[in-house]
């Protein structure tokens, strides 16, 4: 029965002429074909191959010949060729054998040089003009000594400079206490002599020996530039008031200054000694700055 089903349906294309036949065989083609999609495989789908990329490549950098005059963008000059000498003087290593001193042997090695730098500190009276003065390296004798002792050669009174007759050397705090004194003293004279002081004549300063010149016992301050000896004073009328001649009498003008010059040292200073201490000083006034008590603070006046 289908294949008399087949026959009948075939039947026409083989009656029609051959382009006829064609035509309806194609479409009779592809209705078989929609009425069975199924039947068709899939199309099989092929993997594409991974390939690494490929780079572009570098364009290349025109010559010197490819350039024309009328070229927008001109091209750097060429460096110029090294010569021959530079080239070989980049190259070759310098071989030359240089020359080391080789290190000192151990007992070849200098000690280190030690400081020798001064500390000494500045004098306010100096710097004030309370005195003239010059800084002397520092003293170092034994047990004696300053650190920055001063050379004094004349001290400030009443608004004139009163010269010494022979420079002394002495600490700062003998220099600072040393002005308001000699101003005391040159007020009285003018006061009572009618002319004040033109010098002052002075002895000892700084000297390292024993309190009174004894062999043993304690370092004088003369010792430490903290004492000076005064002999006398010279007024401006030429006279010459001395400790020896004039201390006695005391009521003559003389002996009344001397005394009034030994009272006024007992309030600046902490040591005061005259002729009436002792037989060391029957000659001067001593006066010094040397510590007396506990606080250093108890006066010594004789």
């Amino acid at each position: 029965m289908a294949k008399l089903i087949h026959l009948l349906i075939a039947l026409p294309l083989l009656l029609a002429p051959p382009a006829v036949g064609q035509d309806l065989f194609g479409s009779f083609q592809d209705m078989l074909d929609q009425l069975a999609p199924s039947a068709k495989p899939p199309p099989k789908s092929v993997p594409r191959a991974e390939t690494a990329p490929v780079p572009r490549p570098r364009p290349v950098e025109p010559t010197a010949d490819d350039v024309t005059e009328d070229a927008a963008t001109p091209l750097p000059r060429p460096r110029p060729k090294e010569t021959a000498d530079e080239a070989e003087a980049e190259t070759t290593p310098n071989t030359a054998p240089t020359a080391t001193t080789p290190a000192p042997a151990s007992d070849d090695v200098e000690p280190a040089a030690q400081d020798d730098r001064v500390y000494q500190t500045a004098c306010p009276a100096v710097i004030m003009g309370l005195v003239e003065a010059e800084a002397l390296p520092p003293l170092s004798e034994g047990a004696c000594g300053e650190r920055s002792p001063l050379k004094v050669t004349a001290v400030l009174s009443r608004g004139r400079m009163v010269p010494l007759s022979t420079p002394i050397t002495t600490n700062c705090a003998m220099a600072s206490a040393l002005p308001g004194w000699i101003a005391t003293v040159d007020g009285y004279a003018e006061a009572m002599l009618g002319s004040p002081l033109a010098q002052v004549e002075t002895g000892t300063s700084y000297m390292c020996r024993k309190r009174n010149n004894a062999d043993a016992g304690f370092t004088s301050e003369h010792g430490f530039a903290n004492a000076v000896d005064v002999t006398g004073f010279t007024l401006e009328d030429g006279k010459t008031i001395d400790v020896t001649a004039n201390w006695k009498p005391a009521a003559k003008p003389e002996g009344r200054l001397l005394r009034l010059a030994h009272d006024a040292a007992c309030a600046g200073f902490t040591t005061t000694l005259g002729p009436e201490a002792n037989a060391e000083h029957h000659d001067h006034l001593h006066v010094d700055l040397g510590c007396h008590g506990k606080t250093c603070t108890a006066q010594l006046c004789e």
